[in-house]
């Protein structure tokens, strides 16, 4: 996993300015993988990408990617040089990018239904309806060439009534056909090139001159043998002339290469680009033209920060969950042994740990086989208005921070989330009785590499997460082992990133922690290098502990204000849960009792200790108390009363006895 980032969108200013920024030690967000306006491709957004793929004229060849990926971050440059290497071919078939990392883009890119990143998908022109389009089949092969010559197949897909029209045929024609063009006047030149069945040469020459006048590019194959003797063929691929004037021969270029072929026909006498005007995009609606520059905040790197931890975990529910629509099987399994395990050992603020208490106990107490994921974003953004539950609903990155906005981000703060989560099942393991974990050493490393496999959107990431897990992960016997092999394999991780592209050169990837940081964890032996794992273990159960946490940068929760609104909070809080109800009940069927208890049980449990009393707000700590002394008073008021009572009686038949 490479660290990265989310981040807004560009702010235009002065060249001057932005170095000042820049040396001020500003995070600008003007930085992106892809720049729109200076990269050879469309970039794509929520508000656009609708109206760019409906009814278009042109195909599309569309990747949905993640800033914060870091094999979409190694993979830029070579879908920018693709972009322009195919630049011509833009009237006819064009590349676009979409950042499922961006917010604002998070339900679009969940409509289309991704998964991982990146993701590519094909949308043919001329598309009335909304479609998610055709997945890139070519496997993990993502060289330049075979991307390029899949885009080829696909335009050929199309049938003759939605093929682009700005692109030609690119089928084959009979050598019948070429033989009646010799020694005819044309207002063109007819260049034939000539290749086998399984080369693409003749495609690409086509579609390299389509943006050019005065020429028409065809192609034919070389089964006819003695046709390709009549012309003087003896290699191939070949391009053949037929001249305006009639007259035709075979060219000669230095080598038989498509830029070749096509740089020779370009440079032709009266061949030239077309003046055609630019195809138009959909421009953004109701959005300024930049967003503001986000300022650098400065942290110390031997504490660990709150607003890290919770932002990962409001990018891991609210976006990473997000791309699966249900959550069933597998699936399910991780992700309720996830919650489990995380809302025991979560050093986190009280609102965030009864959010994810309440979610555990919620996902516990469902008996259902899947689950749809907008009940669980309901109950993560409380829609059910239980009280005292709070999760931020921005990433706000600190030591997590990059230089760019896609660098560094969820992904550090994924690391720090799980090397946190081992670290606290090695110094709080009772917390984990009674969960059915408490047994195992190795339950968050499993629970870490099912999540991944299941849920991480950079799927080349969690490949090569697996191939280390497969290796050693057995070998785990004692939670402080557990530790220690997340920390050893975050240290190979770093060794193998180190000079990636997705390595921030304000925070390059080195073997951690470092000297400064613990110089009783480095040794040497015989001049090489060792780590002392004890001295390191040690580091590593101070840096994530409890006390060890800073909560700066950590957002506030808004709280109720007065009477009329916590009314409404309490209708809210039952339209949410019949809306909850129905979300279950359109993807399960009829909800059991059970599972309609689970959700009550949630709401009344949750919100009884919030009850106000006399208009003034109790915790559930504080009522406790309160009945505490309320039966201690009473049952003190009755002893004295009986005691008082009985002297009182005792003196009156005294007082009788001496009258008489």
């Amino acid at each position: 996993m490479a660290a990265g980032s989310a981040g807004g969108g560009c702010a235009p200013a002065p060249l001057l300015l932005l170095g000042l920024v820049a040396a001020a030690g500003l995070g600008g967000e003007a930085a992106r993988l892809y720049r729109p306006g200076e990269d050879p491709l469309t970039v794509l957004e929520a508000g656009t990408v609708r109206r760019a793929l409906l009814n278009s004229s042109a195909a599309w060849v569309l990747q949905f990617y993640s800033s914060s990926c870091g094999h979409c971050i190694g993979f830029a440059p070579t879908w920018r040089a693709l972009a322009g290497d195919v630049k011509d071919w833009e009237s006819a078939i064009r590349i676009g990018v979409l950042d499922c990392g961006e917010e604002e883009n998070y339900k679009t890119c969940k409509e289309y239904g991704i998964l991982y990143y990146p993701t590519f998908r094909y949308f043919k022109a001329f598309t009335k309806q909304f479609t998610t389009g055709e997945n890139y089949k070519a496997g993990s092969d993502r060289e330049l060439q075979t991307v390029r010559q899949m885009m080829i197949d696909f335009l050929q897909n199309h049938s003759q009534e939605s093929r682009p029209p700005a692109c030609p045929p690119l089928d084959p024609i009979p050598s019948s056909e070429i033989a009646s063009l010799f020694d005819k006047n044309s207002h063109h030149y007819t260049a034939i090139v000539v290749e086998s069945s399984n080369s693409y040469v003749g495609r690409e020459v086509i579609l390299d001159l389509i943006q050019y006048e005065n020429i028409m590019v065809r192609r034919v194959l070389n089964s006819d043998k003695a046709f390709l003797e009549k012309l003087g063929i003896t290699s191939i691929p070949s391009c053949y002339l037929i001249y305006p004037n009639g007259s035709h021969g075979l060219i000669n270029i230095l080598k038989p290469l498509r830029s070749f072929f096509s740089s020779y026909l370009k440079s032709l006498p009266g061949v030239r680009r077309k003046l055609v005007s630019q195809l138009p995009l959909p421009k953004k609606q109701n959005k300024q033209e930049g967003t503001e520059i986000k300022a650098w905040k400065e942290f110390d790197k031997a504490k660990l920060y709150m607003a890290d931890l919770e932002s990962g975990l409001h990018y891991l529910l609210r976006v990473e969950l997000a791309t699966h629509k249900t959550l069933e099987g597998a699936e399910l399994k991780t992700f309720k042994d996830f919650v489990t395990v995380i809302a025991k050992l979560f050093p986190g603020r009280q609102p965030v740990v009864k959010l994810l208490e309440t979610l555990q106990e919620w996902l516990v107490s469902l008996p259902l086989d899947k689950i749809p994921y907008d009940a669980i974003l309901d109950l993560v953004n409380n829609k059910m208005r239980i009280s005292g539950i709070f999760l931020t609903t921005h990433v706000q990155w600190v030591g997590c921070q990059g230089s760019r906005p896609e660098l560094r981000g969820y992904t550090c703060s994924l690391w720090k989330l799980f090397h946190t989560l081992t670290v606290q099942a090695a110094v709080r393991p009772k917390a984990l009785i009674n969960t059915g974990f408490e047994d195992n050493p190795q339950v968050v490393l499993q629970i870490m590499r099912r999540y991944i496999q299941h849920f991480f959107g950079c799927k080349a990431c969690a490949q090569h997460f697996e191939e280390m897990a497969k290796e050693s992960m057995d070998s785990v016997k004692t939670l402080d082992k557990a530790v220690l092999w997340l920390w050893e394999k975050h240290n190979v991780v770093n060794d193998r990133l180190a000079g990636d592209p997705s390595e921030d050169p304000k925070f390059p990837k080195v073997q951690w922690p470092t000297p400064d940081l613990c110089p009783e964890c480095h040794d040497e032996i015989k001049g090489l290098h060792s780590w002392n794992e004890a001295q390191v273990l040690q580091f590593l159960k101070h840096h994530y502990h409890n006390e060890n946490i800073l909560y700066k940068y950590t957002e506030g929760q808004k709280t109720s204000g007065n009477k009329d609104n916590k009314i409404l909070d309490q209708q809210n809080m039952l339209d949410s849960k019949s809306q909850v109800l129905d979300k279950l009940i359109a993807n399960n069927g009829p909800v059991r009792d059970r599972g309609k208890n689970a959700i009550e049980s949630v709401i009344h449990k949750e919100t009884k200790p919030s009850v106000s009393f006399l208009g003034i707000g109790f915790s559930s700590i504080d009522m406790s108390l309160c009945v505490v002394l309320y039966v201690a008073s009473s049952l003190f008021l009755m002893i004295m009363y009986f005691f008082f009572r009985m002297r009182s009686k005792r003196w009156k038949v005294r007082y009788y006895r001496l009258g008489v």
